[in-house]
């Protein structure tokens, strides 16, 4: 199938996508809708032939039987003997039936999470716990990745529901980070969330402990106010956070895929258990429809073969995600880590080289700020790179509806223009209204000439509301999912993460000693030597 989608592309490589829209249904023919989202993927060369080529490949590569077994729970992330659940985490909010791994009942253990998650939110936004101090006004949660990715994306997207205490995010081990978190904050009315599966990651036990320093220094019941998520009780224990501070999760959850599980904890503190609620049930029915609906009517199956057809078929290296939407500001990063760990492999899932490649490379940022940034290269750059859009009907402020007018009309105009393009007449009949001639008419129409042609899919809300961020979310897993399976590749693994770890635990000694490791190469060793003697200057 590969062989006839490369025929195809180079049948249409000339292809007006404008052209297309001679047909009037169009639009609807290339377009899907379910549970209050809109896919527009009309603006792309897609015809009925390429999307029926693009199905067979995605039967070619058995979708529909390695989906049935990601649900059912067998360990389809072969290279950590895993199953990949994250869709049980937000199963627990429908009717779904229990899942066993090894031997234990998976939806069981998570639906006892979930409660105690629910009383401990409640119990903190109603100020009953901590009993022996003020009420929390203030949470700082401590992970990096999947750890922090996650909750800060859905915290910033979901601002208009927080009515609990304010959350902050800390990350980085640069000192920066957790020093401005804490900065104004006390410790007092302070909780600290920690958030490592293993309780092992270098950068957020260092952050930790600072933040626990900054704690005791200010307060009696430091360790009273420490939050651990994480599956190891032996190392939380030894941390000093009671057992019934922790809140665990199975190792079929990967990091970039947490922010269902207990990883989300600062969110429903910061929403209520409500809301945080709303959210795993709009990736519920996301689910849902990704096992019921036909290839063609699926939704994240046609998202992700679009971004196939253009990363592979025609050559296409990176996608561009505009969301016109300030709250989703983080959502470009956050999708940036969903694709490039998850897709950003070059072996199979039997070990041998990947017959077609990896994933694309993701990376954007919110409309309108990008219209002023890097929307000249899309316009006008050698480098063609899709776009996708995503933009809901209605903001949250109904007195600043001239501002939402505004945005919705900036989002279909650049869609609009990347389709059409300005040709070298078009830019010289509005010079001549502008009353310029001869040379420098044709110098100044070669600048504003737009070659046009350039896809882009459009996703459509009506309002950006916590069961909307959950179906959006899913969308993406599942887009990703399905991409990694035609790819044939494992999406659940991240072992190119490793090796620089490794060797960060070797040189953090080094660093501190202020002699390089024998082994280091000529420009570590330089590098490390400058460092000590900037430091010390």
């Amino acid at each position: 199938m590969w062989n006839e989608l490369i025929r195809l592309r180079e049948a249409t490589e000339s292809r007006k996508i404008s052209e297309l829209f001679d047909d009037t249904s169009r639009a609807s023919a290339f377009s899907l809708q379910n549970d209050g989202l809109l896919f527009d993927y009309s603006k792309t060369t897609l015809d009925d032939d390429i999307r029926t080529a693009l199905i067979d490949l995605a039967r070619e590569a058995d979708v529909e039987g390695k989906r049935a077994a990601m649900f059912r729970g067998d360990k389809i992330n072969t290279t950590e003997d895993r199953a990949v659940l994250h869709v049980a985490s937000r199963a627990l909010v429908g009717d779904a039936d229990d899942i066993e791994i090894d031997g234990r009942n998976i939806m069981a253990e998570g639906r006892e999470t979930f409660e105690r998650m629910i009383q401990f939110s409640n119990d903190l936004r109603s100020g009953a716990w901590p009993e022996n101090g003020p009420k929390i006004t203030d949470v700082v949660n401590i992970g990096i990745g999947g750890s922090d990715l996650g909750p800060v994306m859905a915290y910033k997207a979901l601002m208009p529901y927080i009515d609990g205490p304010r959350v902050h995010f800390v990350s980085n081990v640069d000192g920066a980070d957790i020093h401005d978190a804490l900065h104004g904050l006390d410790p007092n009315t302070t909780l600290v969330i920690v958030s490592s599966k293993t309780f092992g990651t270098q950068e957020t036990l260092m952050n930790a402990r600072t933040a626990m320093r900054w704690m005791e220094a200010g307060s009696d019941n430091a360790m009273e106010r420490f939050v651990a998520i994480s599956t190891s009780r032996e190392r939380t224990e030894a941390f000093g956070i009671a057992p019934e501070r922790v809140f665990g999760f199975g190792d079929w959850i990967g990091g970039r895929y947490s922010v269902w599980s207990p990883i989300g904890l600062s969110l429903m503190l910061a929403v209520g258990p409500e809301n945080a609620t709303e959210f795993l049930r709009g990736g519920h029915s996301m689910d849902c429809h990704f096992v019921d609906a036909p290839l063609q009517e699926n939704m994240p199956v046609m998202l992700a073969l679009v971004g196939l057809w253009h990363q592979k078929f025609c050559g296409y290296a990176t996608r561009a995600v505009v969301p016109y939407e300030h709250r989703l500001s983080r959502l470009p990063a956050y999708l940036q880590q969903l694709e490039m760990e998850s897709n950003g492999k070059s072996v199979a899932m039997d070990g041998t080289p990947l017959a077609h490649g990896g994933g694309p490379v993701v990376w954007g940022e919110p409309g309108t700020n990008g219209q002023h940034a890097f929307f000249q290269l899309i316009h006008q750059g050698t480098n063609v790179v899709p776009v996708e859009f995503i933009v809901g009907a209605m903001g949250h402020e109904p007195d600043l509806r001239e501002h939402h007018e505004a945005l919705l009309a900036n989002c279909l105009a650049q869609s609009e223009a990347l389709l059409k393009g300005r040709t070298l007449e078009e830019a010289r009949n509005q010079l001549i209204g502008q009353g310029k001639s001869g040379d420098e008419l044709e110098v100044l129409a070669r600048h504003r000439v737009f070659s046009g042609n350039r896809p882009s899919t459009t996703l459509v809300y009506k309002k950006l509301t916590p069961y909307v961020l959950g179906q959006m979310i899913a969308l993406y897993e599942h887009r990703v999912f399905v991409e990694g399976v035609i790819l044939g590749l494992n999406s659940f693994d991240q072992w190119g993460v490793e090796l620089g770890k490794e060797l960060a635990d070797g040189l953090v000694p080094a660093i501190a000693s202020g002699k390089a490791p024998e082994n280091a190469n000529g420009s570590t060793r330089m590098l490390l030597e400058h460092f000590l003697a900037l430091a010390a200057s």
